[in-house]
């Protein structure tokens, strides 16, 4: 199985490039948790996260001709949801040439979460338009946050990650749930399709990051609740099957890289520009890009 490494777009491959630097020094200074999409024109649309002790959360989207130098054309503040924080974000140009921004919301005075869509018709109107709820969760024994989703033209899936909240002090435990639509606003829910594996680096849970087109798969795992917010990233590949609920099997027994929500763009003249979160010695995260060109996902150790 370890072959099926080599040809997966890990960070590493590439030159690494910082697009966001960390928005302060210490633990919960975070710039991550990205989704990337192509524009007509070329350019990359990018949607990311930022957590601040100064600015609070929020959610930024930004535009790249080159993929590393970011031009903001919009940002969504936990105020302007409702909501007490915010996370990861997942951005997806439809067929019609509207974009949708599905956002990660935490119930105020609550440890539940919930996911709603903003859609314009351009990337620079996503931050005013008006939110609508598509996965409401459960305020008593679910929370879900962020998506990842993706629309092939004629079908929406997304791959949720879900939070049990009937344990006290345990809702740090994770989970993905796979959901399909045929509008990308009503969903069905079709199950749990990946999840951490007992004694294992991946026992408290396991949250898909990002989805190839032939299935294949990244997700972030950790161990145990201490080393929530430490979390690395595995890969997964299909099991055989039920097609209706896509079951995703891990390949190993130990991480791959030590990021967390990597996203995988790929190119159309092949090749990928990846986006992930990358922890820095003080605890701050920044957001980081590499291209890998053709064929050099095949170098990778």
């Amino acid at each position: 199985m370890a072959a099926d490494k080599y040809d997966f777009p890990l960070p590493g491959t590439g030159r690494a490039a910082v697009v966001v630097p960390a928005p302060g020094p210490g633990p919960h200074q975070w710039a991550g948790a990205p989704s990337a999409a192509l524009d007509v024109d070329g350019s990359i649309v990018l949607a990311y996260r930022v957590r601040s002790s100064i600015d609070g959360d929020y959610n930024v989207i930004a535009r790249s001709a080159d993929g590393e130098r970011l031009a903001t054309i919009g940002v969504v503040t936990r105020d302007r949801l409702g909501a007490a924080m915010v996370e990861r974000p997942a951005l997806v140009r439809t067929d019609s040439g509207h974009w949708r921004l599905y956002v990660s919301c935490a119930t105020p005075n609550s440890l539940h979460w919930w996911i709603g869509v903003l859609e314009a018709s351009e990337p620079e109107g996503l931050a005013d338009a008006e939110m609508r709820r598509v996965f409401e969760g459960d305020e008593r024994t679910t929370a879900v946050k962020d998506p990842v989703i993706r629309y092939d033209g004629r079908r929406w899936q997304a791959w949720i990650c879900c939070h049990p909240l009937d344990k006290p002090g345990e809702e740090d435990r994770m989970s993905t749930a796979y959901a399909t639509s045929d509008d990308g606003l009503t969903w069905k829910w079709h199950g749990t399709v990946l999840t951490g594996r007992p004694g294992t680096w991946d026992a408290r849970g396991a949250r898909l990051s990002s989805i190839l087109p032939d299935g294949r798969a990244c997700y972030d795992g950790r161990a145990s609740q201490e080393e929530n917010w430490f979390e690395r990233t595995g890969l997964a590949t299909p099991a055989s099957g039920n097609s209706t609920t896509p079951l995703l099997v891990q390949l190993d027994d130990s991480p791959v890289v030590d990021v967390r929500y990597l996203d995988i763009l790929p190119l159309p003249a092949d090749g990928y520009r990846i986006y992930y979160e990358a922890r820095l010695p003080d605890e701050s995260h920044e957001l980081r890009t590499e291209l890998i060109p053709p064929g050099h996902a095949l170098d990778s150790p």
